[in-house]
């Protein structure tokens, strides 16, 4: 029985890491979940899985989930940020799912990293972020570190087709989200509520507002370049608007391998938990037949800015990714509040990138402080932007 701990148990991640657990009784055993601030789900969990550990990062809602538990459940529950790493780090753990959203995933897993566990890894910030420091560091701690991401796990298992002197490239492929075909003029008046309807695939807001404006693909380029033995220049990416190809590996000889299934994360979550191994989840299966035609096109980078943002940052290199990452959190999380819009999300990284200087990126610290200072860059935007359509919407108003 593989013992794991999930970091993020009540995102959309997580609840699918959940289910393959519960498909497969006696195979794994959830020993500690992390959450933000779900107790209620968090609570439904605790009572399916009798975790060990649970960690709550609001701490006045772990006292309150304290108050509605038993007190054996109760006594198992730690509040505070610091809790997610000591989580990461349990000693009953064999495997940690690094899922939780955005940049707050870096630590714990660095804890999981440090405590020698193998790592699931599902939040590609910790990558985008400090991708050398992590990849040099599970290297010499000895730890497996596999993706979740559906496309780098589709890489990682196309790779297993030759050898990764003979890779010439890797194509990630990228549904293009909910506003693929629309009139980039229109895109001013979106609603939050329409960013977040991706077309194939169920997940959280955040990740759902990157697919929209393709930065999620822009991270996804990082995260590649970190994981893979490959050039930038050799990381290519292609509109799938269907997805079903969920990437592809070329080599030398022109052979292309790709990696095709139902647009479902538990594929990529049960491949990362049992590889080698692969077990039944009791799905559906693709039918090619029944999908139709599959296409394919290449990204326009005047539409989607973000894409073009992150070869950038990469280019530039040291904390210039942790910049981008940075501000990209602000920024989606001032459109989802609607105090900035949809088209003004890239343009709140773009200024900010312009505004902070590279740094070394050789520490978590240099890493973390990057990260800080990009974030209050990013909120004096956002502040300005906000001005501005106040401005705008009062004179529309006739006010």
């Amino acid at each position: 029985m593989k013992n794991i701990a999930i970091l993020g148990s009540t995102g959309s991640i997580g609840k699918n890491v959940l289910e393959v657990v519960r498909s497969h009784p006696g195979r794994f055993r959830v020993v500690g979940m992390s959450i933000g601030h779900n107790i209620d789900l968090l609570r439904e969990q605790m009572e399916a899985f009798d975790p060990l550990l649970v960690s709550v990062a609001d701490p006045e809602a772990a006292e309150r989930l304290k108050g509605t538990l038993p007190p054996e459940m109760a006594a198992r529950v730690i509040g505070g940020a610091e809790g997610a790493s000591e989580i990461a780090a349990m000693d009953e753990a064999h495997t940690v799912v690094s899922a939780m959203v955005g940049g707050a995933g870096l630590l714990p897993t660095m804890a999981a990293i440090e405590a020698g566990k193998d790592i699931a890894l599902a939040n590609k910030e910790t990558l985008v972020m400090a991708g050398d420091l992590v990849i040099r560091r599970a290297k010499e701690r000895g730890v497996e570190l596999i993706p979740v991401d559906s496309e780098h796990s589709a890489i990682f298992q196309c790779l297993a087709a030759g050898r990764e002197a003979d890779v010439s490239k890797i194509i990630l492929t990228a549904s293009g989200g909910p506003f693929l075909d629309r009139d980039p003029k229109t895109l001013w008046d979106v609603a939050p509520a329409e960013a977040l309807a991706h077309p194939n695939w169920e997940m959280g807001a955040k990740i759902s507002i990157d697919s929209a404006t393709m930065m999620n693909k822009g991270l996804e380029i990082i995260e590649a370049f970190h994981l893979f033995p490959i050039k930038l220049e050799d990381i290519e990416v292609l509109v799938h608007p269907q997805s079903i190809v969920h990437s592809m590996v070329e080599f030398r000889d022109g052979s292309v391998i790709a990696h095709l299934g139902v647009p479902d994360m538990r594929i990529p979550i049960a491949h990362a938990l049992t590889w080698p191994e692969r077990i039944n989840l009791g799905m559906e299966r693709l039918n090619l037949a029944r999908a139709g035609d599959l296409s394919f096109r290449r990204p326009d980078f005047d539409k989607f800015p973000a894409l073009k943002l992150a070869y950038q940052a990469l280019k530039i290199g040291g904390t210039m990714p942790v910049v981008l990452n940075g501000a990209n959190e602000i920024a989606v999380a001032a459109f989802l509040a609607e105090k900035i819009r949809f088209p003004e999300i890239p343009l709140v990284v773009a200024e900010t990138m312009a505004r902070e200087e590279r740094k070394e990126a050789d520490s978590i610290g240099s890493v973390l402080a990057a990260d800080l200072a990009a974030r209050m860059q990013a909120e004096a935007v956002v502040e300005a932007f906000t001005l501005n359509l106040k401005q705008k919407r009062e004179m529309k108003a006739g006010k």
